[in-house]
C-alpha cells in the first residue's frame, strides 16, 4: 500500500490512537493507585498523630512500621455497638471497606432525623471504624475514633482519641476542613488542640459533655474539665466542634460499642 494513499493514513492514525490510549490507560491507572496509596499512608500518618505515636517529618516506611507495631483496627455497628470485623457475609474482606464511600450507600448508611443531626452532616454510615493502639507490650492504651461535622463552611473530618477510660482526651485532630485561615481554620492549631488532652468528654452518668466555650475556661470552674477554650472570632466553628462531638460520643455514634467496652470491663 502506498504510503500517500487514504487508506495507509487511515491505518497510520487508528494505530497512533490505539497505543495513545493504551499509554493514557495505563497511566491514569498509575495515577490512581499512587494517590489511593498516598491517601492510605495520610490516613495511617493521622491515626499516629492523634495518638501521639508520630514525630514531625516522619517517612513513609516508619509511618507503616509505627502503624503495623501499634495500631489494630476494628469495625463497629453504630446501631448496636458490636464488633464486626469478622462477619464474612458483611465484610468478606474487611480491609476493603471505605467507609467515606459507605456515606452516600443507602444500604450501607442511613439519614439521619433533623432533630438528631447535631453534627448537621445528614447521613450516617452503618458501619465505622475503630482503631484501638496498643503499647510496645501490646497493652491496650487509647481508642481511635473518626468524626466529622459542619463547621461555618465546611464538613470537618477529624479523628479524637480516648485513654481506656474511654472518657478522658488524648488527642483531637482535624485533618480537612475548610473553615476561614486563622479563624475557623484554628482547628488544626497545634496549640489549640493541645488543650483537649486531659479533657473529659463524659459526665459521670455516662452522657456527652464537652464543650468548646465562648472566651476562655476558667480553671476554677466545677465544670471545666468538660471546657475548652472557644476559637477567637469563629463562634460558629466552635459550636460546630461541639455538635459533632456530642452527636459521635452519643447514641447514634459510638456510645453502644463504648457502653458495651465498660460492661466487659466491669466483668
Amino acid at each position: 500500500m502506498s504510503r500517500d494513499s487514504i487508506g495507509f493514513t487511515f491505518i497510520v492514525s487508528a494505530t497512533l490512537c490505539v497505543v495513545c490510549s493504551i499509554l493514557v490507560s495505563g497511566a491514569a491507572v498509575g495515577l490512581r493507585s499512587k494517590q489511593e496509596l498516598n491517601k492510605e499512608i495520610e490516613r495511617k500518618k493521622n491515626i499516629l498523630s492523634v495518638a501521639g505515636l508520630l514525630k514531625p517529618g516522619e517517612g513513609t516506611g516508619n509511618v507503616r512500621k509505627i502503624y503495623e507495631d501499634h495500631v489494630d483496627g476494628i469495625i463497629v455497628d453504630l446501631n448496636t455497638g458490636k464488633v464486626v470485623t469478622d462477619d464474612k457475609e458483611l465484610f468478606p474482606h474487611p480491609e476493603e471497606y471505605d467507609q467515606k464511600a459507605a456515606i452516600d450507600n443507602p444500604k450501607m448508611s442511613m439519614q439521619i432525623e433533623s432533630s438528631k443531626d447535631l453534627a448537621g452532616i445528614k447521613r450516617r454510615e452503618n458501619y465505622s471504624w475503630v482503631y484501638l493502639i496498643h503499647d510496645e507490650n501490646g497493652k491496650l492504651t487509647q481508642y481511635v475514633l473518626p468524626v466529622r461535622g459542619k463547621g461555618l463552611w465546611s464538613t470537618m473530618w477529624g479523628f479524637i482519641a480516648l485513654e481506656t477510660d474511654l472518657t478522658t482526651v488524648a488527642g483531637l485532630t482535624f485533618y480537612e476542613q475548610g473553615e476561614t485561615p486563622g479563624l475557623g481554620g484554628e482547628v488544626d492549631n497545634p496549640k489549640w488542640k493541645a488543650q483537649w488532652v486531659g479533657k473529659e468528654v463524659y459526665n459521670k452518668e455516662f452522657q456527652p459533655d464537652i464543650e468548646v466555650i465562648k472566651g476562655s475556661v476558667n480553671p476554677e470552674s466545677p465544670n471545666a474539665i468538660h471546657e475548652v477554650d472557644g476559637l477567637s472570632g469563629a463562634t460558629i466553628t466552635s459550636r460546630g466542634v461541639t455538635h459533632l462531638l456530642d452527636f459521635w460520643l452519643g447514641d447514634l455514634g459510638f456510645k453502644p460499642y463504648l457502653e458495651q467496652v465498660r460492661e466487659k470491663e466491669e466483668k
